[in-house]
């Protein structure tokens, strides 16, 4: 009797983690790729957001990783969410992207750190006499905040076609 229970009870941990595993998997791909640029004066940076799929109730995407260039310095990684960056507290970040034509980053932005140290908080600002996107930039030493355009948009899927190709329907024929 108690080899049968084992038994059920091993076959059971097997589905029940066969079960976590497919959810995970499922879960795992639900993300979405930007592609994001921003220029002003002498800076320069582009790259890519990785989000989660959902948007909350603004439309808002919750960024979770970067990776690009801010004038040749490669991006390290995304600064915390509910943090801010050294030299600007206690302005802090909630790293949300949107789709929008204005306004596509809040005014906290997102943050990140530089391979060289150096650490970036890119916002949109509403309070200037005509709102629009800065940066702030900040070294050991240094502290500057410049305004800059910016635009990032969703990478979309490419299709994939299922149906032959007018020849290939031909050559199967």
């Amino acid at each position: 009797m108690q080899e049968l229970l084992r038994l059920i009870l091993s076959k059971g941990a097997y589905v029940v983690l066969f079960v976590a595993g497919a959810l995970f998997l499922q879960n795992a791909g639900a993300e979405k790729i930007w592609n994001w640029t921003y220029r002003g004066g002498s800076i320069v940076a582009s790259g890519t957001f990785t989000t989660s799929e959902n948007v909350d109730s603004l439309g808002f995407y919750q960024i979770s990783s970067i990776a690009g260039h801010r004038n040749g310095d490669p991006i390290k990684k995304l600064h915390p969410t509910g943090s801010a960056i050294p030299g600007n507290e206690p302005h802090t970040l909630d790293n949300l992207i949107r789709i929008d034509t204005k306004g596509q980053i809040t005014v906290h932005g997102f943050g990140f750190s530089t391979a060289s140290g150096n650490y970036v908080n890119t916002f949109f600002s509403d309070s200037l006499a005509t709102p629009g996107y800065m940066e702030v930039f900040t070294t050991v030493s240094t502290f500057s905040e410049l305004p800059v355009t910016f635009l990032a948009t969703p990478v979309t899927e490419p299709e994939i076609n299922v149906e032959p190709t007018a020849r290939e329907s031909k050559d199967r024929d």
